[in-house]
């Protein structure tokens, strides 16, 4: 009877242990069962495609150009009104626009701001250093030296101050004064001589 009783008490062991172990692997499997097995989408930093719009003008036209600057940098081509395209980035300042010229060198060109619209977010691009004169002007010191004149050094004359000079006074005489003849009485004489002679001329005419 020991023996059996021994017996039932590790048998009844032996089964609670099995048990508990086949409810653990019952709920193991749930929460197996609840973890998604789908990939999850990742959030990238990709920005939808930007677009230009080229807006009316005084000049008529928007130029390309190479870099953006219009004094260092050649224009490579032009957009008209209306025109739109592919916008690629911008300046850090905003004022120039890069966009995709298949006429220009490397495919790409700029344009200034003002002079297009953009839809869409741009992100700030590296801009290509200014560029720098191939050769600088230079001067031979040697073919300088041959149109280079010295002019010696040349005494000025001694100045000598001119003598002085004395002015000369005249006494004016009034007209009529004493020991001489008025002008008038001397024109009427001779008018009077004058008319003389012609009566003479007219008697010996006749």
């Amino acid at each position: 009877m020991v023996r059996l009783k021994t017996t039932a008490a590790l048998l009844t062991v032996v089964a609670v242990i099995s048990l508990f172990f086949m409810q653990t692997e019952v709920v193991q499997a749930d929460r197996l069962a609840q973890v998604p097995t789908g990939s999850i989408p990742t959030v990238t930093g990709t920005l939808p495609p930007a677009t230009a719009l080229v807006l009316d003008n005084e000049q008529g036209q928007a130029f390309v150009r190479a870099g953006p600057n219009a004094v260092y940098f050649e224009a490579v081509g032009v957009l008209v009104p209306g025109q739109q395209v592919p916008a690629l980035g911008k300046s850090p300042g905003g004022e120039w626009i890069l966009i995709a010229y298949p006429g220009a060198p490397g495919g790409v060109g700029w344009v200034w701001s003002p002079l297009v619209r953009v839809d869409g977010i741009l992100r700030d691009v590296e801009v290509p250093p200014t560029p720098t004169s191939a050769a600088t002007a230079t001067i031979d010191p040697t073919l300088a030296a041959q149109f280079l004149v010295e002019v010696p050094p040349t005494r000025l004359p001694t100045y000598t101050p001119p003598e002085p000079f004395t002015i000369p006074t005249f006494t004016s005489t009034a007209p009529g004064g004493p020991g001489r003849v008025p002008a008038g009485l001397i024109i009427i004489g001779m008018a009077i001589i004058g008319l003389f002679g012609t009566l003479l001329s007219l008697l010996r005419g006749h």
